[in-house]
């Protein structure tokens, strides 16, 4: 499977597991990362809160962030009135949220892996819960 292609089924994952909830909905964003304007992958919501997320499904157990990656899904999420938000499926452990805010403050350019993910993410459970 391409990376294009694994990345598009996460994406697709993800989507299902917000409407399999009783209150939220979810759409992919096509041409993310393809035009010139910022996008992110998801934008996820229910009554009062919206989210906007990108997505990334990691095999190898490391991925990293540029300043410029997290600067463009703030920018969209701030103009679009969402919570910023990267998800990351890692292959043993499934699916983790962290809140922008929290990657830039782990560093621009540090690896996330399965200890941060446990250490520092949300699971899917933890950020859908009423706040």
């Amino acid at each position: 499977m391409s990376t294009k292609s694994k990345g598009s089924s996460a994406e697709r994952e993800i989507i299902h597991m917000f409407w399999k909830t009783d209150k939220w909905a979810a759409v992919r964003i096509a041409g993310s990362g393809s035009m010139k304007y910022p996008a992110v992958d998801v934008v996820a919501g229910k009554q009062g809160r919206k989210l906007a997320i990108e997505c990334k499904n990691v095999s190898t157990g490391n991925l990293f962030f540029s300043k410029e990656d997290l600067r463009q899904i703030i920018e969209f999420a701030t103009k679009f009135g969402a919570e910023p938000w990267v998800a990351i499926k890692f292959d043993r452990i499934g699916w983790y949220f962290f809140a922008v805010n929290v990657v830039m403050e782990l560093g621009v350019g540090k690896s996330f892996n399965t200890d941060n993910a446990l250490t520092y993410g949300l699971s899917f459970e933890e950020i859908i819960k009423e706040k």
